[in-house]
């Protein structure tokens, strides 16, 4: 891949993230992989995270799917796809993102700096793959493996964040019902032009608890706010 990416400056120092994938991935892929389309337009049309985007996603499906498959060998298929897609979901990814810090590291368009882009899910679960397409390109399939059990390790491990991941929603009711606390009520809020709207949502259950989040459809910007909400009740991290 062709780098025109921006030099780097002090701004600009990952080594705290870097520090926190436990992995080294040339200075200049990683720029790559922080890089969203919104930021390359507007500096000249240098290359974006895309393209290892796609590549990120599928070292992940194949990192989650064997993982899986060995450590739940009474597991039905069924089962076992349904927790693949509750563990590479845009709403759990943003999750591992948000326990990261990786949000400040991205490099947006003005735009989105201004509509909040740095915690939206959507970006957040995006970027992720980028890392670990990037971590694939830098330093091969295992240490890019390693990559992604590191940071989903805690939600392989926790049957309860499997359905919360999958259905935060359901999740989110049943844990207030048993609180007492009345039903969640839902807000939505869209912004950016059509070709590109964002929904940002917010959840509230009277003085209980308020969660947040965001994303490209309004039932992912619903999914991610829930488990911001279910994730704060029930106290996980």
């Amino acid at each position: 891949m062709a780098n025109r990416t921006p030099p780097r400056n002090a701004a600009s120092d990952v080594s705290a993230l870097t520090e926190k994938l436990g992995v080294f991935i040339d200075p200049e892929l990683l720029d790559v992989a922080l890089t969203h389309r919104s930021y390359a337009y507007e500096h000249g049309g240098i290359t974006h995270n895309e393209r290892l985007e796609f590549l990120g996603d599928s070292v992940l499906g194949l990192a989650v799917t064997i993982t899986l498959f060995r450590e739940n060998p009474d597991l039905s298929e069924g089962e076992l796809a349904k927790r693949r897609a509750a563990v590479v979901s845009t709403v759990a990814l943003a999750e591992v993102a948000r326990q990261i810090g990786l949000g400040p590291f991205i490099r947006l368009g003005r735009g989105e700096v201004l509509t909040g882009g740095n915690d939206k899910s959507s970006i957040l679960a995006d970027t992720v793959e980028a890392i670990i397409g990037a971590t694939y390109l830098a330093a091969g399939q295992q240490a890019a493996t390693a990559l992604v059990l590191r940071l989903l390790r805690p939600l392989l491990e926790d049957p309860e964040r499997f359905g919360a991941a999958m259905d935060p929603k359901t999740s989110l009711q049943e844990a207030l019902a048993g609180t007492g606390a009345p039903a969640p009520e839902y807000t939505i809020l869209a912004s950016g032009p059509d070709h590109q709207r964002v929904f940002d949502a917010t959840v509230r259950a009277g003085d209980v608890v308020t969660g947040t989040g965001s994303g490209t459809s309004k039932k992912t910007a619903e999914m991610a706010a829930a488990l911001d909400a279910w994730t704060q009740l029930t106290g996980r991290d």
